[in-house]
């Protein structure tokens, strides 16, 4: 029996979050073509971490006498083989307990070389397993070693070696390994498991190329992406609900209730908030139980002792998905929707969803709302590679599959946000809020992200308690992300730095510092505070915050034409092959296309006192004032989608590829139709100049 294959889509998972099997055989010798098993070690790694209660070891009677050179090594005699199972019995329970999964070890080509002689000595058909190899990987990272043998590794990373070379003691020794090597690997800029693919991949070939004759080891397996059924993707909750609302009072009796859900036919009405009482909602099944309980006499019973309340409510301008997450982890079949004042419009049933063409298996967000640790989130967020491939194959509109990736980029940080304050002492948390910054504030945060954050709290002074609580969570949050797969910002724009972590106070004279400020590139860090979304916390102190920084910013003129200045600083006109020099082959389409449109975007909305954050709602909101031509903006928006586009399908190719991922694009690795796109929307970004009114420079 051999290896199973490994789960799908699992290229971008971050490695301190693998699942894996660590493994190491021993044998009679050395030589792979006819030398024999003799016992089978391996430890799993669960989510990063060593699962203790989980060993396998097996010896296994190679069938022919143990040379003493071997028994020298590993102590292995004949008499301790004597009645162990053969290969094929030994192999099949190895493969039966280790299921289909990811296997790591040192020196692997070694390994897998000797159990495929094997597999084909027995008759056995042989499926090599996706690999990781510690020995690569250390050479990635610790160039300065002499060696790199568990024994040289070990000492380097101050890893204790016990009981070598024996499969199970050196299998343990290798896992230990690799979790000490992944802060180095990622400070090389390898997290996911497919860019530790590629380092093992090209180190073989260094390998092989000095003449070591290094064996291959196979790469991982094709991606396998299930298709999905994309329409909870590519429409909103406004245009599913049932709209506008039934409201009734709270002192409203049952029998009346009831008969005005027979008169509207409706399965649900909205209970007012009175007082200090919030908004409910009362479902035909509540009224069942309240008969089954009370009989008919409960229907004299008032609205407000029935219904259910809080009433749980989302978005208007939500995406379908998010609501599928909402009713699946709370066990909701209503729910409320709330227009961007909080007030409620609407009424989102499972009803609904189902005519919706679409059921509650298909919610991303519901195991990231779910988990409980840093390896846990990582391994949710690689999905969402899988699920960006599925739309992308179903020609979702880039757009569209960019507001996933940033919705649940905001859904992540909200997790490590509650993650993080369960391990502090939460009663000393002031009123704060954490808000996501730049691209994932305003919906277009594509693969290749890294951290962007911030933190509001109430006015207090630098130093005190407040600021303390809030520095410990904005630290323990960006370990989280960055553990989960979302790397730290190198610009540091992190709630863990002061600068970006004040109270009320702080942030207008942070602003006002920012108005002040005469230099184009001074402003670089700054601007992205105005995508500000926030994700958890006081809401309303949040989007007080960023409305007032907004007001400031509009009336400082000098600082909006510095705004536009940076945008069309990258908008001059030029073409596209042959009058576009191109890197290495690539182009960094973020740099020539996307940051024109979205800086000017925000640049005039910020002039206009639009609060939209998305480039798009930016952009044909200043055409509705009248001074940008309409033709204008669906220009920009288009080129705006195509580029996004671009990147996304060079991410996804990266991603298999174990490249890490960037908003470079190799326009060769494109089909004709899609570089004459790229090249009809590299043309249109010098109209932002016509969008904000500031000559591009020469």
């Amino acid at each position: 029996m051999s290896f199973l294959p490994s789960p799908p889509g699992l290229s971008a998972l971050p490695l301190a979050s693998l699942t894996a099997v660590v493994f190491d055989t021993e044998t009679t010798g050395l030589d792979t073509t006819r030398d024999r098993v003799i016992e089978i070690g391996a430890v799993r790694l669960a989510a990063g971490r060593i699962d203790d209660s989980d060993r396998h070891c097996r010896l296994i009677d190679p069938g022919e006498p143990i040379p003493p050179a071997s028994i020298a090594i590993h102590g292995i005699t004949d008499d301790e083989v004597a009645g162990a199972p053969g290969f094929a019995a030994g192999m099949r329970s190895f493969a039966e307990w280790a299921g289909p999964a990811v296997f790591l070890g040192h020196s692997v080509g070694f390994d897998l070389a000797i159990l495929e002689a094997e597999h084909r000595r027995h008759g056995l058909s042989w499926q090599a397993p996706r690999t990781l190899d510690t020995r690569d990987l250390a050479q990635a990272v610790g160039s300065d070693l002499p060696d790199w043998s568990l024994e040289t590794l070990a000492g380097w990373l101050g890893v204790p070696v016990e009981g070598r070379h024996r499969a199970l003691a050196d299998a343990l020794l290798t896992a230990r390994i690799f979790l000490a090597l992944l802060p180095k690997l990622r400070g090389r800029g390898v997290s996911t498991l497919a860019e530790a693919e590629r380092i093992c991949r090209l180190s073989r070939e260094r390998s092989q190329a000095a003449g070591l004759g290094a064996r291959e080891v196979p790469s991982s397996a094709p991606a396998e992406y299930a298709r999905i059924d994309s329409f909870p993707y590519r429409h909103r909750v406004a245009e599913l609900m049932t709209a506008p609302p039934v409201f009734v009072v709270r002192g409203l009796p049952l029998a009346e209730a009831l008969a005005r859900m027979i008169d509207e036919r409706v399965g649900s009405l909205i209970v007012t908030p009175e007082a200090e009482e919030p908004y409910g909602i009362i479902t035909e099944r509540d009224v069942l139980r309240a008969l089954r309980r009370g009989g008919a006499a409960a229907l004299a019973d008032p609205v407000g002792g029935v219904c259910s309340s809080p009433l749980r409510t989302v978005g208007h301008s939500e995406l379908v998905y998010r609501a599928l997450v909402s009713m699946k982890t709370g066990g909701f079949r209503h729910l409320g929707v709330a227009d961007a004042d909080g007030a409620v419009v609407g009424v989102l049933s499972a009803r609904d969803l189902l005519r919706g063409r679409t059921d509650d298996s298909v919610s991303l967000g519901h195991e990231i709302e779910s988990a409980n640790d840093a390896a846990e989130l990582g391994r949710v967020w690689s999905e969402l590679a899988g699920v960006a491939r599925a739309l992308v194959d179903e020609k979702v509109d880039a757009r569209l599959v960019a507001a996933v990736i940033s919705r649940e980029l905001r859904a992540l940080t909200r997790r490590a946000c509650e993650i993080a304050e369960s391990e502090l002492a939460a009663a000393e948390a002031p009123p704060y809020a954490m808000l996501v910054l730049g691209s994932g504030g305003r919906g277009e945060s594509l693969l290749a992200m890294d951290q962007d954050n911030a933190i509001v709290f109430r006015e207090e002074p630098p130093g005190t308690s407040a600021d303390r609580w809030c520095e410990a969570l904005g630290r323990r949050v960006a370990d989280i992300l960055d553990q989960a797969g979302v790397r730290y910002c190198t610009g540091g724009i992190m709630a863990s730095n002061a600068a970006w972590r004040h109270d009320l106070d702080g942030w207008r004279a942070t602003v006002e510092t920012w108005l002040a400020r005469t230099r184009p590139e001074d402003i670089l860090n700054a601007d992205i505070f105005f995508d500000a979304a926030p994700v958890h916390g006081d809401a309303a102190l949040a989007e007080a915050m960023c409305a007032e920084a907004r007001t400031m910013a509009r009336a400082s003129r000098p600082f909006l034409r510095l705004l536009a200045g940076n945008a069309v600083q990258f908008a001059k006109p030029r073409g596209w092959f042959g009058r576009r020099r191109l890197k290495e082959g690539r182009i960094d389409l973020k740099m020539a296309g996307l940051m024109p449109v979205f800086s000017a975007a925000r640049a005039r909305a910020l002039s206009d006192g639009i609060a939209a954050r998305s480039t798009e709602a930016r952009l044909r909101a200043a055409a509705e004032t009248g001074s940008v031509p309409e033709g204008l903006v669906d220009d920009l928006i288009a080129a705006h989608g195509i580029l996004l586009g671009a990147v996304l399908s060079q991410q996804l190719r990266d991603l298999e590829a174990g490249i890490p991922l960037s908003n470079l694009v190799a326009p060769r690795q494109f089909g004709e139709f899609e570089r004459q796109e790229l090249d009809w929307a590299l043309r249109q970004i010098p109209k932002v100049v016509d969008l904000v009114g500031v000559p591009a420079p020469v």
